[in-house]
Order: C-alpha cells, then structure tokens, then sequence
C-alpha cells in the first residue's frame, strides 16, 4: 500500500476530514456561484428571460447531478476501495471504465432531449418566447455536455485517490473563465453579439472543455497514485459492474430530486410567470447547497470507500457522522441567514414585485430545513463511499413522494396555492435528513467490507 493511502486509512478523521473538505468546499461554493452570477446577468434582461432560465435550470442540475454526484461518487467509491484493499492496477483500469461511462451517458442525455425535451419544457408550463430561449439554452448545454460529464468524472478519479486539492484548484480556474465569458455573451458586451441564456450555457461548454482537457493531461502524467495509462485498457464486466452497483441505485437520487423539482415547476408555474421566475431564484439558492455538501461529501466518499476496502467499518462510520453534522450545521446557518435576511440578496436578482415575493415567501418557508438536506445530502455521499444506497434511496422515495404530492395537496386541495407547495418541500426535506442519519444509526453500513 503506498504511504498516502496509508495516512489517510491511519489519521484521526475528524481534522483529515476538515482538511480534505475544505478545498472541496471552496472549489464548490465558488463554481455554484457562478449559477448565481449567471442569474444577475440574465435578470438584466427581464422576467421573461429570468422564467426561461428557471425553466431550463432542472436540467441542467439533473446532468450535473447524474455526472458528478451519481457516476462522480460512484467512481470515487470504487477507486478508493480498491486502493484501500491495496489494488492499484484494478483502480487504473476503473478509470478507463469511467471514461466510458460517461462518454455514453452524455450522448444519451443529448438524444433523450432531442426526442422528448421541447415537450417536456412545454410539460413544465414553457410557451412562446420563454419555451424558445429555454430549448435553445438546453440544446447547447447538451451537444456539449460531453465536457461536462467528465470534470465530474475525472474529478472523481482525483478524489478516489484523495487528493482533493487538483480538482478543486481547476474548479476555482474554470469560475473565472466561466463568469466573464458568460457576462459578454450574455449581455453582447465589448461589441460582442448578445445572445441571452444561451450565452451562459455556451459559457459553461466551453470552461468544461478547457477544465477536462487539463485534467485528463494531469492524470496521464507519471508521479500519482494511478494514473490514465492505455496499458490497463480493458474493459470486464466486473469492472463496470463494480462502479454500477453504486451508480445505479445513486442515480436514482438525482432523478428522483430533479423530476420533484420538475413537477414542483410545472405546479409553481401554473400561478403565473413571475412566480415561476421568483421560484427560479429561491431553487437556485437552494441548489448552491447541493455543490457545498458535495464539497463535504466527496471527502467523505473518498475516506469512507478507503475504511470500507480496509475492512474499517467504525472508522467509516466514524467519519460519516462527523461530515454529517458539520454539512448539516453549515447548510443551517446558510438557510437561516437566507430565511431571516431575504430583502438583503433577492433584491440584486429582480425589481419585478411579484417575482421578489414570491423568491422571499419560498426562501422563508424552506430556508429553515437546509440543516436536514445538508445532513441527509452528505450521508447519501458517504453512503456511496460505503456502497450502502439501500436506505438513501428509500429516503430519497420519500421525499419525491411528501414533496411532489404534499404540495400539490397543500396548494390544491387545502387553497394554500404557493406557500402548500413549499411547505410541502420544507417538510421532504425534513424527513430525507432523519431517514438517512437513523439508518447508519442501526447500521445500515455494517457488512459492507472489501472491495
């Protein structure tokens, strides 16, 4: 086993952890900002504009989730197990498997909206000139999300092995190439054509080209761990076998949270397009969590797929609780800031008075419950690092189920109109934390072991 693997199976969790994570979290919270910023420049250019955005947002958050979080995690379970269990040459030849992967996954995305995605924007309440700017911004993200699925991908290579400073360094990078180049297509500054959303989705096509081509040329380079080395092309069955058996049941997550955020659009959207556009404002602040947790639960997948490839199932639980809480008391302090102090940010997305009360009314009413999707999303990470997606999945269920249909009977049926919607949402949340923390409690990990 090499030294740096041995350190991180040997050295107390708590400020391991700490020190993995932190650069996972910066890189993260700067790229999620980059989604806020895209905002500010789109809402320049008015409601409409900010409701296209909105209504093309779930997709975005489903690609990403799917390449990053579901096959990301995935990955990095996989390779941190086998090098725990001391099998460097299985780990180079996951990485070949990944690649793949996520070559397919991309091109399957891309077909799927081809075939189904403008029926599906108009499923979500897109019409005229709001539905076209929202195809046109998703056709783009897609042809080129190749990209896109491998900084997920190749990132999670990096994170298998531990090191959790190359990517995220890269992360930060692609945030400042990312965010002016959105700004001048966006809004045609510097005589450059305006070309509204679209700029920002050829914005993030072109930062993922330039991070994944780095990264690729970084792990083809001699002096880590494993490597990308065409000598260990060659695909088994066990291998891909190996990375789906946490893809397939961790995809389900992501699916399950963006066809919730789907419908919950579609409901929002029937109340009109300044309620759509507010709602787009209040789930992008909620989804800059998703990529802060992550930050947290990378290193947790990481440390928690090493212990379980060890055979170390308390130190793995070890580390799953102590990420757990501090995602959940971070996401809280977050949420409650947001909740008690709305006038103080939305106001820098939107003069519109209706799509200002309808951001302020969801971000009051759900803001108080980030605790629990902090604690919940950052289990469900360590939970793919231990390959134990039993339990995350069945919370997962129940959330989708509380969200969609408890608010859709809290507006519908009960007259609440948009505040039984969030309400609603508040309440998944909720539950999605509690469910996951109680099932490592009974010990929902413990069997897992090897590789």
């Amino acid at each position: 086993m090499d030294e740096r693997t041995h350190h991180l199976l040997t050295s107390a969790p708590a400020p391991l952890l700490v020190r993995l994570a932190t650069p996972n979290a910066l890189a993260f919270v700067i790229q999620s900002s980059v989604s806020l910023i895209e905002v500010w420049f789109v809402g320049q250019l008015g409601t409409s504009a900010l409701a296209s955005i909105a209504l093309a947002f779930p997709l975005l958050m489903l690609m990403q989730a799917m390449s990053g979080g579901a096959l990301g995690g995935a990955v990095t379970s996989s390779v941190a197990r086998a090098l725990g269990s001391g099998d460097r040459d299985k780990a180079q030849k996951l990485i070949w498997h990944a690649l793949a992967i996520a070559a397919i996954g991309s091109g399957l995305f891309l077909v799927l909206f081809l075939l189904f995605g403008r029926a599906l924007l108009t499923f979500l309440g897109g019409s005229g000139d709001v539905l076209e700017q929202s195809a046109q911004y998703c056709l783009v993200l897609f042809v080129g999300g190749l990209f896109i699925w491998l900084i997920g991908v190749v990132g999670a290579v990096f994170r298998g092995m531990g090191d959790m400073k190359l990517p995220a360094v890269l992360m930060i990078a692609s945030a400042f190439i990312q965010v002016p180049l959105s700004g001048v297509l966006v809004l045609g500054l510097f005589g450059v054509p305006q070309l509204g959303i679209v700029g920002a989705a050829v914005s993030a096509v072109a930062s993922g080209f330039l991070v994944s081509a780095v990264m690729l040329f970084i792990l083809s380079r001699p002096g880590r761990v494993i490597q990308l080395d065409t000598r260990f092309i060659s695909f088994s069955k066990a291998l891909f076998q190996d990375i789906f058996k946490v893809a397939l049941p961790a995809s389900l997550s992501p699916l399950l949270t963006i066809f919730g955020i789907l419908f919950l659009t579609a409901m929002v959207a029937t109340y009109g397009e300044a309620a759509l556009a507010g709602y787009g404002i209040g789930s992008r602040i909620e989804f800059l969590l998703i990529p802060l947790v992550f930050g947290i639960g990378a290193a947790m997948t990481s440390l928690v797929g090493l212990s379980i490839g060890a055979g170390n199932i308390g130190r793995a639980e070890h580390i799953g609780w102590t990420g757990g809480l501090f995602a959940a008391g971070l996401a809280g302090v977050v949420g409650l800031l947001l909740a008690l102090f709305p006038n103080a940010w939305i106001s820098a997305f939107t003069s519109d008075p209706e799509t200002f009360e309808a951001a302020r009314s969801y971000i009051r009413i759900v803001g108080p419950f980030f605790a629990f999707q902090g604690l919940g999303l950052s289990l469900y990470f360590a939970s793919q690092g231990a390959g134990a997606m039993r339990w995350p999945i069945a919370a997962t269920i129940v959330r989708f189920v509380f969200a969609v249909g408890g608010g859709w009977i809290l507006a519908f049926w009960f007259n609440m109109e948009m505040q039984g919607i969030f309400i609603g949402a508040a309440a998944a949340m909720l539950l999605y934390g509690i469910m996951i923390a109680v099932s490592l409690k009974l010990g929902a990990w413990r069997g897992q072991g090897g590789n």
